[in-house]
């Protein structure tokens, strides 16, 4: 089992970062290698990890929507009004019932299967979908209309609608009918007439539940300081994140709501705490992620595609351009959404995954009609849609989407810490480098050394560089010397390389010739618009 676990964790990265490399999607990379170790190609997987591949897939998808939730915006999204409500149901509603005439009249289902078909390949894929939004949110592409927002939120709504009409036709397989349930009075409704009100009832207590375990958490890790570090932070709001996900079996609540519910709430009642988790599951995920996809890979059973693989892309082809780009239509009618962003909806929008690998297998497992041609049409959405969809969000949202402003206290904004340390060859170069080394580690960041170099002290800049090297050996950092003006030298490198500080002495007005002297501090701290960090020999 544990030379299982390594090969998915190496291999998955590996391959990941080949398939980016290439200009390919990493999950691309991941679900190829899934296929190659799995029971189909080399089955090098032992069969304790293939049977914990269910719950693995929920701890992973419980992260992505933690993710989600802990990066969506209630501004943006009360500015759309509906939009994303309707994005949650029209859609996904209008897309399975567009495969269900159409696997009717492909396949010769009765309108039961076909729906069941539906629902299993109408659902969205998280796993693809939430990095994919969250990434344009960091980037500010359609984040001033809330555009990544809302099909986040409408992407987590639809899956919840899906899955319960899902359940409801597998009971509807298995008695043979929908039973009635009685109300006082002798007034009594079908479970199909039930349904608008079990989709309310599931998303209210799961927004609700979600709300109770922020409140929580914010109460144990804020208010009564339990945990000492953000590890530890992580650790508790994961757990009771996967606690929602596990007991919807028991409850009428939507588990996965409840996970985006609770991360959405920690933002309004605790933003700190809030940044605080997001950082630590953006960590989780990169272990999270390649153990989903490469599950995912090996769960797919290659020999069912071979008979259905062009009815199936057929199949798929008429709920995507027919029945979801209907409800697409509909869903952004009214909006302030122009043609281009609606369009956007194709690859942001697309992606199936985690969902038909969780769900395909069902009706064949119960023994239904047609159940093997479910879950291969399902397998085939898979391959499909999720390396395209994966591939299409960054590709497209550049040509069809706005860049707004970024709001950092929604999104983590990755960027690299560099400082740039400007010294001369003075004894109070060492507390210049000091201070850019101390800061350095606290950020996990490079330094570049910057010396303006005078050519008749070249045994000094010798005896520097070899003082950088020492000072700074635990960090990645390049020693540059030039000539020039010293103030606009400082500037330029800066804005070369992108730094994020500029760290520099101030010793007083004396000659550049002995340090670097307060009149060169003051051009820089005038002229830059980087941060300028002074270390000041009076008080050292």
């Amino acid at each position: 089992m544990l030379a299982s676990v390594l090969w998915i964790l190496l291999m998955g990265f590996f391959a990941g970062q080949i398939a980016r490399r290439l200009g390919a999607p990493p999950l691309i990379g991941m679900i190829l290698v899934g296929i190659v170790l799995g029971p189909q190609v080399s089955d090098v997987l032992s069969p304790e990890v293939l049977k914990s591949a269910d719950n693995l897939r929920i701890v992973a998808v419980m992260i992505i929507l933690m993710k989600a939730g802990l990066g969506l915006d209630r501004e943006k999204l009360s500015q759309q009004g509906t939009v994303a409500l309707r994005l949650g149901v029209l859609p996904a509603a209008i897309e399975a019932i567009a495969i269900a005439f159409a696997a009717i009249l492909i396949f010769k289902f009765d309108f039961p299967t076909g729906l069941l078909l539906g629902c299993v390949i109408g659902a969205e894929s998280p796993a693809v979908i939430v990095p994919g939004m969250l990434r344009l949110k960091s980037l500010g592409w359609g984040v001033t209309k809330g555009i990544p927002d809302a099909i986040l939120t409408g992407s987590a709504l639809s899956d919840v609608l899906l899955l319960l009409v899902f359940s409801l036709l597998l009971s509807f397989f298995d008695r043979g009918k929908v039973e009635n349930i009685m109300f006082p009075g002798g007034f009594s409704l079908s479970a199909v007439q039930l349904l608008p009100f079990q989709v309310a009832m599931e998303v209210g207590f799961g927004v609700l539940i979600g709300y109770i375990a922020a409140r929580l958490t914010v109460s144990l890790l804020t208010q009564q300081n339990w945990t000492q570090n953000a590890v530890q932070d992580v650790l508790i709001a994961a757990s009771l994140a996967l606690l929602l996900v596990i007991f919807e079996q028991a409850f009428p609540y939507s588990g996965y709501l409840a996970a985006m519910a609770m991360g959405f709430f920690l933002i309004e009642l605790d933003p700190p705490l809030a940044r605080r988790l997001r950082g630590g599951f953006d960590s989780l995920w990169i272990v999270a992620e390649i153990v989903l996809f490469v599950l995912l890979g090996a769960s797919i059973q290659l020999q069912v595609l071979g008979k259905t693989f062009l009815p199936g892309l057929f199949v798929l082809a008429i709920g995507l351009f027919i029945g979801r780009t209907i409800g697409w239509y509909f869903s952004t009618l009214g909006s302030n959404w122009n043609w281009r962003e609606r369009l956007f909806l194709l690859p942001g929008n697309m992606a199936k995954a985690t969902v038909q690998a969780a769900i395909g297998g069902i009706p064949l497992s119960v023994g239904i009609e047609g159940g093997e041609i479910i879950l291969a049409v399902a397998v085939l959405s898979i391959l499909t849609t999720a390396p395209i969809g994966a591939w299409a969000i960054p590709m497209f949202a550049p040509k069809l989407l706005e860049r707004g402003k970024v709001d950092p206290t929604k999104v983590t904004v990755v960027t690299r810490n560099i400082l740039l340390a400007a010294v001369d060859t003075s004894p109070f170069s060492t507390d210049v480098l000091l201070k850019a080394a101390s800061l350095a580690r606290r950020v996990d960041g490079e330094v570049i050394v910057l010396h303006i170099i005078n050519m008749a002290e070249k045994e000094a800049v010798e005896q520097l560089r070899d003082r950088t090297q020492k000072l700074l050996s635990d960090i990645r950092h390049q020693f540059i010397t030039i000539t020039g003006s010293v103030p606009e030298e400082i500037m330029r490198v800066a804005e070369q390389y992108q730094v994020t500080d500029i760290v520099m002495g101030k010793r007083g007005y004396q000659p550049w010739k002995k340090v670097l002297v307060g009149s060169v501090s003051q051009a820089v701290i005038e002229n830059s618009f980087i941060p300028v960090i002074l270390v000041d020999e009076r008080k050292i």
